[in-house]
Parts: C-alpha cells; sequence; structure tokens
C-alpha cells in the first residue's frame, strides 16, 4: 500500500488518521533520522505503528514495546496492511540491556509518574552509544484540557528535560522546540472539546487516567471530520507551509512540543 509522503501512513478505514501535531512532529523526527544509520530500533509506546511503518520501509529493524492492548491489535492491522513485520512486545524483554541502536519515545515520558527512573530504564536498553529520540509536550503554561483528558502528569520545561536526560545518562546532541504556530493553534482549538469530554464523562479518577494513557495515541475521532481537508491538495499545501514556517522557529521556545536527540554515554 502507497505512503503519502507529506502525510504518512493513514488508515482512516481503521478509524486512524495522522492529526496536525502528528505530522509536525513527523516533519522533524524524519530530519533527524537521516542522520541516523539503521539498526535495530525500539520503539516505546507505538501507537497506531505508523511511524514504525515508516522506519521498517527506510531499512530499520523495528520493534515496539506497547503496553495497550488496544494500540498492539491496531499497531498489527497497521503494520500488515503496509507489509511490515513488526513485532509487538506487550513487556520488556529480559535480554534488553545494551541491545537497541536507537530507542524512539514519542509522547509518553510525560504519561509517567517517575519519569526520571522510565528514562534510566530506556537508557540501560540502548547501546553505549547509541541514540534517543524523544518528543514530550512543552511548557506547563500550555497545559490544557488535552493534557487532563490525555493522562499526562506535566508538560516540559527546556531545563527540567535536559536535566532527567542528563541524569539517565545521555547527552543531549540535538534539542528543538516544534510546532509553532500550527500545533499551538490546534491545541487551544481542541481544549474546549476535551473539556466536554471530562465533563461528560466524569474522567478524573486513576482509572480513567489509565484508560486515557491507553487511548491517547489511537484516538483520532476529533481528527477523522478534518482529515479529507487535510488530505485534499490545499491541506498539503498547508501542511508544507507550517512545516517550513516551524523549521525557522525550532531553536527557539515558541513551540508547543519538544524534539530531542541524545546520545547514550558510552
Amino acid at each position: 500500500m502507497k505512503i503519502d509522503p507529506m502525510l504518512g501512513p493513514a488508515v482512516p478505514e481503521l478509524g486512524w488518521v495522522p492529526a496536525p501535531r502528528y505530522l509536525m512532529r513527523r516533519a522533524r523526527i524524519q530530519q533527524l533520522m537521516h542522520k541516523i544509520p539503521s539498526g535495530r530500533l525500539l520503539e516505546i509506546g507505538s501507537g497506531a505503528a505508523a511511524l514504525l511503518v515508516e522506519l521498517s520501509k527506510n531499512g530499520f529493524r523495528c520493534e515496539a514495546l506497547e503496553l495497550s492492548a488496544e494500540a498492539r491489535i491496531l499497531s498489527q492491522s497497521v503494520a500488515d496492511k503496509f507489509g511490515q513485520n513488526i513485532p509487538l512486545h506487550a513487556l520488556p524483554g529480559t535480554q534488553w540491556q545494551n541491545c537497541f541502536d536507537v530507542l524512539c519515545a514519542f509522547d509518553v515520558l510525560e504519561h509517567i509518574e517517575d519519569d526520571q527512573q522510565a528514562l534510566a530504564q530506556w537508557a540501560s536498553w540502548i547501546k553505549p552509544g547509541g541514540q534517543l529520540l524523544l518528543s514530550v509536550p512543552a511548557h506547563m503554561k500550555l497545559w490544557r484540557a488535552g493534557d487532563k483528558w490525555a493522562g499526562h502528569f506535566r508538560r516540559y520545561e527546556r531545563e527540567s528535560l535536559i536535566a532527567v536526560l542528563q541524569n539517565a545518562g545521555l547527552e543531549v546532541e540535538i534539542f528543538e522546540c516544534y510546532g509553532f504556530p500550527l500545533t499551538n493553534l490546534t491545541e487551544w482549538i481542541s481544549a474546549p472539546i476535551y473539556a466536554r469530554r471530562i465533563y461528560n464523562n466524569a474522567q478524573n479518577d486513576n482509572a480513567n487516567r489509565r484508560q486515557n494513557n491507553d487511548r491517547s495515541g489511537t484516538d483520532r475521532k476529533p481528527h477523522m471530520t478534518l482529515y479529507p481537508l487535510l488530505s485534499s491538495t490545499p491541506g498539503k499545501w498547508a501542511l508544507q507551509i507550517f512545516s517550513a514556517i516551524q523549521s525557522i522557529f525550532v531553536n527557539s521556545d515558541l513551540g508547543s512540543g519538544y524534539v530531542v536527540k541524545a546520545r547514550r554515554r558510552c
């Protein structure tokens, strides 16, 4: 099945399409991945495995650690649809120490209460000198209903993220702030939608936090109605323009998310 170069894999028939935030992040990740030699790669929290499908097609030997059974089912369906064999793990492997050339975790760390412990464990799975690619939402001042609905514990500031990375034995090589201005705008627009979801479903307890964690990478209901516009020729032109604009500001702190490339210390 053909992959659109602007949108990446999309499977509306399975209820998953790329959201604008995902696409802005994908554009920056693709730039960083071009500089990394192919090797064994693990993604933490694969969601729909859309990015893994692309990385697998580009020569990486991809695997995923995905705790959500619902997400694993979707990931398997997406991988099969695009002809990629991607092992999906429900639990960490017992022999993962110093195992992976590249480890990716995109918008996962903010879901974990003890982020320092999680990051240290992930770093131990990377070969000495291997690479970590990480993304997180940025700036607590941008905290909105969407963060609460998704089960986030925090958004990150530049200094706090660098600190947890260094404490986990990782050296930051590239640090970008992505998404400005598109993701800032879409987060602001979508906040009332998520606020209504929280109110209507009383999604405030720990059980619902876990449920929201599980589905935050796979639930695309708010985006399905917009996808025909996004995937149209004018929509793709607009995405190209916004991607070019965000690339101008990646060294600022204007965006709504951080993307980091770091190396495990030898």
